[in-house]
């Protein structure tokens, strides 16, 4: 049924929804309100949403559910649903992230997903160097192994970064800073690759090491402050580009 029904929007002129097509739904209107297209016109019934994407009211009403818990829509009474400002948007979830970041590029956006991390991860680095288990530093030691290995082109330069800093949250024994893992992998693909046009190069392997080895001392302060040097390498590079500056 979901292939008919892809084929026959494919037909129509209208947006291809894929093989599930309640996500496929999700994602085409999460993507249509963050970037704006419902601030000038009102949002559509689930009727015509279901006319304009060729799939059944049911399959609208869950996406539209859907939505409704990530906090981008709500409905009201003789009102019928409407967009939330975005003051309401749970920017925590992963898909409004992805969502806003296919926006067109904001450094400020950028920015402020740094600001996030210089506020978590050097507490998670230093809970890490207190509380990581064996387990927890060998993971560590691979997402660094991983970087080192990027360097040489034997791994993916994102992936591994993100690895060992993901590894840094969950070694933190803290599951409420494991739960920002999806956040901080966000904000390290979009800082990451901005960064890396600005420099030329990949991320510092010396001063990731940095951090894991005051971690592997079991030295908390070592371990905070070699986190908040290296994200504030990268605000340091957002505020040169917001002011024409050049780095140095």
């Amino acid at each position: 049924m979901a292939f008919e029904l892809s084929a026959q929007a494919r037909d129509e002129g209208r947006p291809e929804l894929g093989r599930n097509l309640t996500y496929g739904l999700l994602d085409n209107l999460g993507r249509a309100i963050v970037t704006g297209r419902y601030e000038s016109e009102p949002f559509p019934t689930e009727a015509e949403l279901a006319r304009q994407h060729g799939v059944s009211r049911s399959v609208t009403r869950e996406a539209v559910k859907m939505l409704t818990a990530k906090g981008l829509l709500s409905a009201r009474p003789r009102q019928g649903t409407v967009v939330r400002p975005t003051s309401t948007w749970n920017l925590f979830d992963t898909d409004v992230l992805h969502w806003l970041l296919e926006r067109q590029f904001s450094v400020e956006l950028l920015k402020q997903f740094n600001q996030l991390r210089v506020a978590i991860e050097p507490e998670a680095a230093a809970l890490a160097a207190r509380f990581a288990t064996e387990a927890d530093l060998e993971r560590i030691s691979e997402g660094l192994d991983r970087m080192e290995a990027a360097e040489n082109g034997h791994d993916d330069t994102l992936e591994a970064d993100i690895a060992f800093h993901v590894a840094i949250l969950r070694g933190s024994g803290n599951p409420f800073y494991a739960q920002f893992r999806d956040v901080v992998s966000t904000a390290l693909r979009t800082s990451i690759r901005f960064t890396n046009r600005i420099k030329g190069r990949s991320a510092s392997v010396a001063d990731h090491a940095a951090v894991r080895d005051a971690i592997r001392d079991r030295d908390p302060e070592a371990a905070r402050a070699a986190m908040r040097a290296l994200i504030g390498d990268v605000l340091e590079l957002i505020d040169e580009a917001e002011t024409g500056k050049k780095p140095a």
